[in-house]
């Protein structure tokens, strides 16, 4: 399940995403528009900075950014930045493989085999789908009715 942590970072990215290439953002109105704690929100920010995902400038006219256009970067590597590997036990991650401790044939364990499967079904939609594709989701319009007499 993805933590407040993750939804957050996903939901200040997409904000980042609809902003201006280039103008920075304070971490305030971040906040305020999407409703997150503030200083749960610069954590989360920090985060994203040091792995290649925001800048920051601090001063007057600072803020946040992307790093990157919206485009290149991928959902699936926000979250995996943010709440860890997509898989839901460790023997079925890609990343961060772990044998457990009380499983006698691994190749034949059905409960590895299903999370296996959710893992790289998960993998493959947030991997597909980029920062830009989220804000594109977000900005449609309601349908538009017509009338005809």
């Amino acid at each position: 399940m993805l933590t407040k942590k993750g939804k957050y970072g996903l939901k200040a990215m997409v904000h980042l995403a609809g902003r201006p290439p280039g103008e920075a953002t304070l971490v305030t109105d971040i906040a305020v528009a999407n409703e997150i704690p503030k200083k749960f929100l610069d954590t989360i920010l920090g985060e994203l900075r040091n792995a290649g995902f925001v800048n920051s400038k601090k001063g007057k006219g600072g803020g946040y950014t992307l790093a990157r256009p919206a485009h290149e970067i991928k959902v699936g590597h926000i979250v995996r930045v943010l709440d860890g590997p997509l898989a839901p036990i460790q023997c079925a991650s890609t990343t961060s493989y772990r044998r457990c401790d009380d499983c006698l044939d691994e190749r034949r364990c059905g409960v590895r085999l299903i999370m296996l499967e959710a893992r790289n079904a998960i993998a493959e939609i947030l991997d597909r789908h980029s920062l830009a594709d989220m804000r594109a989701r977000a900005e449609l319009d309601e349908p538009q009715l017509m009338f005809h007499i």
